[in-house]
Formats: structure tokens, sequence, C-alpha cells
């Protein structure tokens, strides 16, 4: 029984010493960077923000690789097939929740294909209206539909979209009926509301911000328990006595599940040396974005409190994918 027990601490110990040499000399090549959606998104704008500062933190490049497609699914399908050694990580959105719940059968299973590193920004979504729209506060708009349940629409960018589920958490908090008109993308369907087409749309800020200080857009509310820097004279949601469950559109840094714990450790260090670098936190800050704090184990915990909020929206609103 010693000679057993001996023999069990020793591969032990070996693992432990082999993991430790892997963190010593870990990259040793350049790092790639897959971001699941197309350049030009949210998800790409962040991922091209902190890979610079992220690859002098490791001493080796960090190559931004994009692999859009099926809202995240083609992307995270990659990496979960990746070798998990560190050198390919992704960073997806809050569509990384949203599937699980909205699609009945995906190529991975994302609690366990995967281990999160950080969540890079956090995104609230504003209520906006079109300029000349006669509501002038969340309190008008609601009054409004529950006057005439259903009348009127609200634009997202797609079915299940953070966009729609916060809509959709809106109307649950609320009790006031609203019109899912769903679009090909959030550009579409901001142009519309802008236009006048359809008066109000769930903006993510990141994306809205602009159109509002330039007055194509006008904001009502920030979803959630508290106002933002970056629209400092807009109520927060939870000021109007609103309670409940707030959806961001969120970008999380993930590795293939069985990466060594000690290359998450590094690369989890490089994500936060480069999110506080003072240039990285004042653009973050400039589009409405929050960091969430906690390390990795802060990071988890907003990943399954988005999943278990997004999942009941989904189900209680009987949500199914285009």
């Amino acid at each position: 029984m010693r000679q057993i027990v001996g023999a069990i601490a020793g591969i032990v110990m070996a693992a432990l010493g082999a993991e430790t040499a892997i963190s010593q000399t870990f990259p040793t090549k350049p790092v790639t960077l897959v971001v699941t959606y197309p350049p030009g998104g949210g998800a790409d704008l962040m991922a091209r923000l902190i890979a610079p500062k992220m690859g002098e933190a490791l001493g080796q490049p960090i190559v931004v690789e994009n692999k859009g497609g099926a809202a995240g699914q083609v992307g995270a399908a990659f990496v979960a097939n990746a070798k998990p050694d560190g050198y390919t990580i992704m960073v997806d959105a809050a569509s990384f929740v949203i599937n699980q719940s909205l699609y009945p059968k995906l190529a991975y299973d994302a609690e366990k294909a995967f281990a999160p590193v950080g969540v890079l920004a956090a995104f609230p979504h504003v209520i906006v209206v079109t300029p000349g729209y006669e509501a002038q506060s969340a309190a008008d708009l609601i009054a409004k539909a529950k006057a005439a349940p259903g009348a009127i629409s609200y634009a997202s960018s797609g079915t299940g979209s953070a966009q729609h589920l916060a809509g959709a958490a809106f109307i649950q908090q609320t009790k006031a009926e609203m019109t899912h008109v769903p679009y090909k993308g959030g550009g579409p369907a901001m142009n519309d509301v802008m236009g006048g087409h359809i008066p109000v749309f769930f903006a993510n800020i990141a994306s809205g911000l602009s159109h509002i200080k330039g007055g194509k857009l006008r904001a009502l509310a920030v979803a959630g328990g508290k106002r933002v820097a970056a629209l400092p004279d807009v109520p927060a949601t939870g000021e109007l006595g609103l309670s409940g469950s707030t959806v961001y559109e969120w970008n999380g840094m993930f590795v293939p599940a069985g990466t060594p714990e000690a290359v998450i450790a590094k690369l989890a260090e490089a994500l936060n040396t480069a999110l506080q670098a003072p240039e990285v936190k004042q653009r973050i800050a400039d589009l409405g974005g929050e960091l969430i704090g906690g390390g990795r184990a802060g990071a988890g915990s907003f990943i399954a409190e988005q999943r278990a909020v997004t999942a009941k929206l989904i189900q209680d609103g009987n949500i199914k994918p285009d």
C-alpha cells in the first residue's frame, strides 16, 4: 500500500512539475485569437483592442482570426476542437450562452467544451426611439404600450439576439406588451428606427452611443440598476421601479477545455494587464462598457448569471430560432 501511495504521489508531483514548466515557457510562438463574428462588429472591435496589449504581456503576438457564422457557432465549434494548449483562444459575445438555450442541438457543449479566461467588458442596452416619437420617457412608453397591447413594435438584430432578449426582459418587468420585429443584423434595425419606420429599439450602447449623441436616436432609459457614465443624464430602468434580470451584450475570452490551468492563469493575467491599460480602459468607457471585476471567478459568475437569465427568458417566451 505504501508503495502504491508513493507511486501516486510521484505521478501527481510529475504532473505538477510539467504544468509549472509549461507555464514558465508559454507562449513560445504566436497565439491565435479566434473571433466568432465577422470583422467590424463589436466582438471584433474588442478583440483587436486588447490583442496588442495581451501580446506585449505574453511576449508573443496575438493574431486575430475571424470565423463568423451561425451566431458564433462556427467559430466556437472550431475552437472547441482545437488543441488545448493555449495557442488557440476565442472571443465570443452574449450568443455564447444564448445559443445553449435557443438551439436544441449544438456541435459542442458550451459548458463542458470551454474554460473561461475572462470577460473583456459588458455593455448595457439602451431603450432608444425615433427622435420624433411621442413617448418622452420610459414611463410614457410603458403607458402607451399598456394602453394598446401589441400596437408598439420594437426592433432587434434577430430572434434570440441579446437585443431581443433585452426587450423581452423589459416586457416581463413592465407587463407592457410590445411586438418584436427581428432584423438581419443590428445595423438595419437601427437604421429603420432612425428613419422612423419602427419606433423602438433596445440598442447595444456601444453601437448606439454615437447616434444618441448625434441626435439620430433618443435615449429613454438604460436597462439595468444604474446609470452609465457615457450617458449620465439618461435614467436607469432601476430608477423607474423596475426590477429583474438584466441582459447585457458582452464579450468573453475562452480556451478549449483541458487547457493546462497554469496556461489559463497566464492568459488571464495578460488579459487583465491589457484591460487595465489606460487607453484600453478609456476606449471601453467611451463605448459605455463596464469592466467585470473579480478575476476569473468573477467572470465565471457573470457568465453563469447571464446563462441563467437568458435561458429563463427564452423558455418563458417560448422563443425559437428563425
